[in-house]
């Protein structure tokens, strides 16, 4: 059964001049960027799930002072992981040998790195009084009290889906707009369960079948990296695109050189899904890290434990020069990004949009 005409109301409450949003995109987007971004017209985005409500705090207060117009702040939602101290360890000392390469050693022992938002009360107090405009969430939903003070606090809900029973879960808790990420998509798939199977459905197909099925706006993500690929995806019926991997490139991002070199390389044309860096299923450019997790014979640790000795190795590895062993993330579509200022990058699409 097709849907009923979308929520107009959640959809121009965006603001967008152009029906681009940023991707929030941890350790890679900025306040700068989200400025940037919207002063070309689209929606920019801060991703606030790699720090503590302190950092938060600072990253909003930076934002507004660069931008008077509303932006995104994104959270992380994933359930609390299992540690594991035996596959912990395994993990490390299959891990050891890159870290001697280094000269050093791998942690002894692993920690969570990131909290999750559905337990993290100190992060709900500060959004509340904070009040953004919008708050979106990646690898799940908070609980229905959780969504209930953001609504209070009079914030539009965002949710990242990668299927239909997602969506679905999503539009019964009162999410205002969809985020269909198809499996093109750079980073973190933004599965609710990382371990239950994965139809990985792609950005036209999955945009299409919720804007059919389900009443909520929807927002194409995965892929998108120009104006022909915004178009089409407001041809499917969705209410506007993130683009992620499209900004990479921006000097407002924080991508070191490394991860710059490595996505205007040979290698953007081959990116890669892996556990391997982070514990759970991510889309990255292909390098020493991907080659050498996907092959080691030990099981991964839940995210974000296995960040912990991810991070920890490509520390050592930079700190010698090497910069192969980042979360160097990036969707199919790498391949055509371009070094460009955000802000002229959201205008250059918008005119490609228009022919």
């Amino acid at each position: 059964m097709p849907r009923r005409r979308a929520d107009t109301g959640a959809r121009d409450r965006l603001t967008l001049d152009v029906p681009i949003l940023q991707a929030p995109m941890a350790g890679v987007s900025t306040p700068a960027m989200a400025a940037a971004v919207n002063a070309g017209g689209g929606l920019g985005a801060i991703a606030l799930g790699a720090g503590d409500a302190d950092a938060a705090a600072r990253m909003i207060a930076e934002t507004r002072e660069r931008t008077e117009r509303p932006f995104n702040v994104n959270l992380f939602v994933h359930a609390p992981p299992e540690p594991d101290p035996a596959r912990e360890t395994a993990w490390c000392e299959a891990l050891r040998p890159a870290f001697a390469a280094f000269d050093t050693e791998p942690p002894a022992a692993l920690r969570a790195i990131y909290s999750s938002f559905a337990q993290d009360d100190a992060m709900l107090t500060l959004l509340v009084a904070a009040k953004p405009a919008v708050v979106s969430f990646h690898f799940g939903l908070p609980d229905g009290p959780r969504i209930a003070a953001l609504k209070q606090a009079g914030c539009l809900l965002l949710a990242s889906v990668t299927s239909l029973a997602e969506a679905q879960a999503a539009e019964s808790a009162g999410i205002d707009m969809l985020v269909a990420q198809g499996y093109e998509a750079g980073g973190h798939r933004g599965m609710f369960d990382p371990d239950a199977p994965d139809d990985r459905l792609g950005t036209l197909a999955l945009t299409r079948l919720l804007v059919m099925r389900t009443r909520r706006p929807v927002i194409a993500a995965g892929g998108i990296m120009d104006g022909a690929g915004v178009s089409a995806a407001l041809a499917l019926g969705a209410v506007a695109a993130q683009l992620g991997t499209a900004f990479i490139a921006c000097p407002e991002s924080a991508a070191d050189a490394a991860y710059r070199a490595a996505l205007m390389g040979e290698g953007a044309a081959h990116t890669v899904m892996t556990r391997a860096i982070s514990g759970r299923p991510a889309r990255c450019l292909p390098n020493r890290f991907t080659a050498m997790g996907e092959a080691l014979p030990v099981a991964v640790p839940d995210y974000p434990i296995a960040y912990d000795a991810g991070k920890a190795l490509n520390a050592a590895a930079k700190a010698r020069g090497e910069g192969g062993y980042g979360a160097q993330w990036a969707g199919q579509g790498a391949p055509l990004a371009r070094a460009r200022p955000a802000a002229e990058l959201v205008r250059a699409i918008a005119g490609e949009m228009r022919g």
